[in-house]
């Protein structure tokens, strides 16, 4: 039996990403950050100081995004970008205290959007559920 548009689960996962990036877009607007740049930022506030190779891997994003997005946020005054002494190749990413505020502001929007994203789902299921992407994951990386 051939799956109708709607059946594709990949349609399904799209369709719930467009809604939660939509959503965070828009709550993450007045403070000139986009969903993806507030990923690189998430993970600086939790630790300050990483390469921006630990954010490739992190993010799994390639390494021109993630120096694009590591120069916008330095050009919006966010976070600075420090080449390391042992390799010049290698840079760290260390907040501003304009960062640093920003957390303060922004975090709490994030965690109440893990909230209402979360509402009426048992432990249980988001296990089940992280379980399952997983699988999903790893199902498309052996293709």
């Amino acid at each position: 039996m051939k799956l109708s548009f709607q059946d594709y689960i990949s349609i399904k996962i799209h369709k719930t990403d467009l809604c939660l990036t939509g959503f965070i877009k828009s709550k993450l607007e007045p403070f000139n950050l986009a969903p993806e740049q507030n990923l690189i930022m998430m993970l600086l506030w939790e630790k300050d100081g990483l390469t921006q190779n630990q954010l490739v891997e992190s993010l799994h994003k390639d390494k021109t995004n993630i120096a694009r997005m590591a120069s916008n946020l330095e050009s919006k005054g966010f976070i600075k970008r420090i080449h390391c002494n042992n390799d010049r190749r290698s840079v760290r990413l260390y907040l501003t205290e304009a960062g640093k505020d920003l957390g303060e502001k922004v975090i709490p929007i994030a965690e109440k959007f893990n909230d209402v994203v979360c509402k009426g789902i048992s432990k249980e299921e988001l296990t089940q559920l992280e379980e399952i992407l997983n699988k999903m994951n790893t199902n498309v990386q052996c293709l």
